[in-house]
């Protein structure tokens, strides 16, 4: 990737990550759609999702000189989606006698902070919280619009915008339409030699850029 450390793709869940990781496998990457482990980390170029999302600024220290993906996505769109999702994760969110690792928790509660049943079912939180994270990784790269890309992935110029940001040349291609219908596994579904675990078979280990 030339002079770029990583690529870190941060929008929230359901603006599109998975369908921006198949074109970045496509194009040649080692990509992970979520990282819990500190060998995903240095294995993969490109990580999506959890933690990246929630972690860009301690990653951005960690990682000098990696490029960061912002996804963006019509309000009307996301909110019926990712109230789909939250609903379906918010037992194992909760649960403190196991449920999902401590990862993932930490992140869905601190980006839709309070996590509660109430919250995640309102269109106001939920929108609170989208605009929220969108003002911060906005403010956060104020200075340096050279590393942040944003991009809503349903429009035609997206995929030609990623490869100028990128600096990558190809005549073809765009971005597939994936996990249509609430569907949240196609990513499982893909198959190529670049896609790289999130997990140690299935444990997670402390991630070094946390503990600095």
């Amino acid at each position: 990737m030339n002079n770029i450390e990583k690529v870190f793709i941060i929008g929230l869940p359901r603006t599109g990550t998975t369908s921006v990781c198949a074109a970045m496998l496509a194009l040649g990457y080692k990509v992970a759609h979520t990282a819990y482990t500190q060998r995903t980390f240095e294995q993969a170029q490109v990580i999506a999702d959890t933690p990246v999302f929630c972690d860009f600024q301690r990653l951005d220290n960690y990682y000098p000189n990696s490029r960061f993906i912002y996804l963006e996505r019509a309000e009307h769109l996301w909110l019926p989606s990712i109230r789909q999702l939250l609903m379906r994760m918010k037992k194992n969110i909760l649960r403190t006698d196991g449920g999902f690792n401590t990862t993932i928790k930490r992140c869905y509660q601190k980006v839709f902070t309070p996590f509660t049943e109430e919250n995640i079912q309102d269109d106001n939180f939920l929108l609170n919280c989208y605009q929220q994270h969108q003002q911060e990784i906005t403010a956060y790269f104020s200075n340096r619009p050279q590393d942040l890309l944003s991009i809503n992935i349903s429009q035609e110029s997206s995929y030609q915008q990623l490869l100028t940001f990128l600096a990558l040349e190809n005549p073809t291609g765009n971005f597939q339409q994936m996990n249509r219908g609430g569907k949240v596994t196609a990513w499982n579904d893909l198959k190529n030699d670049n896609k790289i675990a999130s997990t140690n078979n299935g444990k997670i280990t402390k991630l070094d850029y946390f503990q600095c």
